[in-house]
């Protein structure tokens, strides 16, 4: 097997050191986060850092970068308190992380490319019309990671959309039926098979 130390990694170029480092943890989840400024400019991103946090109360949260740069999404985020969580799917990929490129504030994401914002039940924050699940959430917090700079945020899960041949009788969502797609580093999409699915595990 090859072998990097974490000096070896340091001494990288900047471009292998991201690539390696961004992929050597495993596929992510792949979402676009909706948002509007007080002023209604619409915002949307992609990240794939959103991840479970607890189902009682329904928490989830996501990774900020360091704020040493405008952030638009976080801006949003602390001015309106609410976010939206899309899932992204294998036909909207391309529109999907052309939302990566840095737009100034003043400029919507949803003019940029194909996709479209749709407002549901009196939300202030964009949905994505087309995605298959979507996820309304209430900002609740933030930490910093010292280490780094970037920020833990936690909203919590109001409101979710799903369509409906998508959930299972135990309440499990199909995310293969969503076609719902996973990101490997920064620039590669995937869509996951499901292979199985166990009983909760306990000792024997």
């Amino acid at each position: 097997m090859i072998h990097k130390t974490n000096s070896d990694i340091l001494e990288m170029d900047k471009i292998e050191r991201l690539n390696l480092i961004n992929s050597c943890t495993g596929y992510k989840s792949a979402n676009l986060l909706g948002s509007v400024s007080p002023d209604g400019v619409t915002n949307v991103a992609v990240f794939s850092s959103v991840t479970h946090l607890g189902s009682n109360p329904p928490l989830l949260g996501f990774v900020l970068r360091p704020t040493t740069v405008p952030r638009n999404t976080f801006d949003n985020i602390k001015k309106t308190g609410e976010f939206t969580v899309n899932h992204i799917h294998s036909g909207m990929i391309a529109d999907a992380h052309h939302t990566s490129a840095k737009y100034p504030g003043h400029v919507s994401e949803f003019d940029k490319t194909n996709l479209k914002s749709k407002f549901r039940d009196g939300f202030k924050a964009p949905y994505v019309e087309g995605a298959k699940i979507q996820l309304g959430c209430r900002y609740v917090n933030e930490y910093a990671i010292e280490e780094n700079g970037c920020l833990l945020i936690i909203g919590s899960i109001e409101h979710i959309y799903f369509e409906n041949d998508l959930q299972l009788t135990d309440g499990f969502l199909a995310l293969e039926k969503a076609d719902t797609v996973t990101v490997n580093g920064l620039d590669g999409y995937a869509l996951p098979k499901l292979i199985d699915r166990f009983e909760y595990a306990r000792p024997e």
